[in-house]
């Protein structure tokens, strides 16, 4: 009677341990993966990065100061120095970098044929191909006219990479900024721009009064 019980129980025995074996197998792929900083898991094919998003991250810590003083530019292409420059200065580089758009060269012709359609913040009698597309009132009205500009938001959700967003810095400083692939941990998120010290990547996107949100149109 022994033997009749005893290869039941090994049997049982044999597969418990089996069992065991097997969970502790599977356990390190059934756990969740911790995320990359597009939100892909680890392991995974990291999200395609947006190409304007891209070229403006390029430029931190390369840009690493801000100097809103006025420069003859050659034209079209012009630029002040790499390592300077002003919020606009993130955005003309990177639609010049990611699109092959010359913004300096598209804002001077259309301020060329439309004059009266463009602020008069300046007191200018004429375009000046210098510095027109280094001013941020002049870059939401191009922007306006190529019909790249959105309804305003709050909602996080509603931006997307690449998009172009205008705020105004207290007291009355025009800013522009452009929105990252990578978000604060509440969701938002992050801008890449200059603000004052350089081209910087940061949680920004509702510090200031938004006046203006853009999506160039590819």
């Amino acid at each position: 009677m022994k033997r009749a019980i005893k290869f039941p129980v090994i049997t049982f025995a044999l597969a418990a341990v089996a069992a065991v074996a097997l969970v502790l197998w599977a356990a390190p792929s059934m756990a969740e993966k911790p995320a990359n900083t597009d939100g892909t898991a680890t392991g995974e094919a990291p999200a395609a990065v947006d190409p304007i998003v891209a070229a403006a991250r390029a430029q931190v810590g390369v840009t690493v100061g801000y100097d809103p003083a006025y420069r003859g530019l050659r034209y079209p292409g012009g630029d002040v120095p790499v390592e300077t420059g002003v919020c606009t200065d993130v955005v003309v580089r990177a639609l010049r970098t990611a699109m092959g758009m010359d913004l300096q060269q598209l804002v001077h012709e259309d301020i060329s044929g439309n004059f009266a359609a463009y602020p008069r913040n300046w007191n200018l009698q004429r375009p000046d191909r210098n510095i027109d597309h280094r001013r941020v009132p002049n870059l939401q009205t191009y922007f306006t006219r190529r019909g790249w500009r959105l309804p305003q938001s709050k909602r996080a959700a509603d931006y997307q990479p690449g998009d172009l967003v205008t705020c105004t810095v207290p007291p009355n400083r025009p800013h522009i900024m452009i929105v990252s692939d990578r978000k604060s941990r509440d969701g938002t998120p992050m801008v890449i721009h200059n603000i004052g010290g350089g081209a910087r990547e940061e949680d920004r996107l509702f510090a200031y009064p938004l006046t203006g949100r853009y999506r160039v149109k590819r």
